[in-house]
């Protein structure tokens, strides 16, 4: 009877297990929230993603300021080529120092400096992005590994339970009170199982490769432990989840900055019918005993052709701000439903859950005793006890699946809306 006792004791553990309170999102598991704080800082694609944005921030200076000045000087000789001829002989020659500087139109630097900041607060958005999308790998992973270790065990105890089982119908076959196919389903039940132990072991090892990638980790590196999940409780309206979504979704925020660039841009385009303005000075030194002479430049860049380059670059910069704003509606929808589902996902999964923790796994519990109490008095047959044993282990798969299930939807919810701490 020790696989009789074996099997109650795991029932229970795992009965206990799912009976465990749901807890607030601020109580998980500690080295979760160790991992994903590593990956936000250590991930390839989020350290790139900080770097370009960084580089970004140099931008708005540099756009702001005037263009280089132009700095010449002159010599004009006469009758030779050679330096200085003519200085003595000739009223022509002269040696003109000068330097001019280009002025665009007026608002034209301001608004090359407001698209560079646009540019660098798209790139902010980029990197939270990266993060985000770096933290929900980590949580995805961790939770598929977490479903995969719980399952492992499960197959294991129910292995050995099978073991013991197959020896009993060994035991009962000899004395003529079992079948020799009872003896033989125990046993291929049994290798069964070890198959699909094999075939979860790889699947960790592919999981643990995509976890340590996320958290820029050597693929050699240490496998990383898997910890105890409990089922996050989220309580968070329709309406709440709408305005999270509105103020806090990463790709709303980045089309924004990017609508924002594109009305600079118009507004750019527009004041290129405004000219530009170069102002120079020249001081020009003569022969001896002749006056020096002193030139001030004014000049300007006329939009002569402005029908076929301002006009044309006005239209692109509107078209441009039109898609940029239409892209914004549509990231807007689509963010909203993307975080509905979600959320749809995560209320349905706290009802499954709670089906498996107050009626199905009791119930598994109790047929499966039920069902050895009846094998050993001969008043079921070997398939009866066996599909006891099975319900019962497939019941505790689902119900550890439905819980990564949920925590995986509640990560994929702060990925599209930030933290839900």
């Amino acid at each position: 009877m020790t696989w009789l006792l074996a099997a109650v004791a795991l029932a229970q553990a795992s009965l206990a297990s799912a009976q465990t309170a749901s807890i607030p999102l601020s109580a998980r598991v500690s080295n979760l929230d160790t991992l994903v704080r590593e990956a936000m800082a250590r991930n390839p694609d989020a350290i790139a993603a900080w770097q370009r944005w960084q580089a970004l921030t140099k931008a708005p200076l540099q756009l702001r300021t005037l263009p280089d000045p132009q700095v010449q000087l002159q010599e004009f000789t006469v009758g030779s080529p050679r330096p200085s001829a003519g200085y003595e002989t000739s009223d022509f020659y002269y040696t003109g120092f000068g330097a001019s500087q280009e002025i665009p139109g007026p608002g034209k630097l301001r608004l090359q400096g407001e698209i560079g900041e646009q540019d660098a607060e798209v790139a902010r958005h980029q990197y939270d992005a990266a993060q985000r999308e770096a933290a929900e790998k980590v949580r995805e992973n961790y939770f598929e590994l977490f479903y995969l270790t719980k399952t492992i065990s499960l197959l294991e105890d129910r292995r050995s339970d099978l073991a013991e089982v197959a020896k009993a119908a060994e035991a009962r076959y000899r004395v003529g009170q079992g079948q020799l196919q009872d003896v033989l389903k125990a046993q291929l039940l049994a290798t069964q199982m070890l198959n699909e132990v094999e075939h979860h072991h790889r699947e960790m090892q592919q999981r643990q490769a995509d976890l340590k990638s996320a958290l820029g980790r050597d693929p050699d590196s240490a496998d990383i432990p898997i910890g105890d999940v409990k089922p996050t409780r989220l309580e968070l309206t329709d309406a709440q989840l709408a305005r999270t979504v509105t103020d806090h979704a990463t790709g709303l925020m980045m089309d924004r900055a990017v609508e924002q660039r594109g009305e600079d841009a118009l507004g750019l385009a527009r004041k290129g019918y405004i000219p530009d303005f170069t102002v120079g000075y020249m001081y020009q030194k003569t022969g001896p005993g002749r006056r020096d002479y002193y030139a001030l430049t004014l000049g300007a860049k006329i939009p002569l052709y402005f029908w076929r380059k301002q006009a044309p670059a006005v239209e692109q910069a509107a078209l441009a701000l039109s898609a940029a704003r239409s892209q914004t509606r549509a990231h807007e929808l689509d963010a909203a439903a993307s975080a509905e589902d979600q959320l749809i996902a995560i209320h349905a999964a706290d009802r499954v859950l709670a089906i498996y923790r107050d009626g199905l796994l009791p119930q598994a519990e109790s047929s499966l005793q039920a069902a050895q109490a009846a094998y050993w008095a001969a008043k079921v047959d070997f398939q009866t006890l066996i599909a006891a044993f099975a319900d019962l282990r497939n019941l505790n798969e689902e119900y550890f699946r439905e819980l990564a299930d949920h925590e995986i939807a509640v990560a994929k919810l702060e990925q599209i809306v930030g933290d839900l701490k």
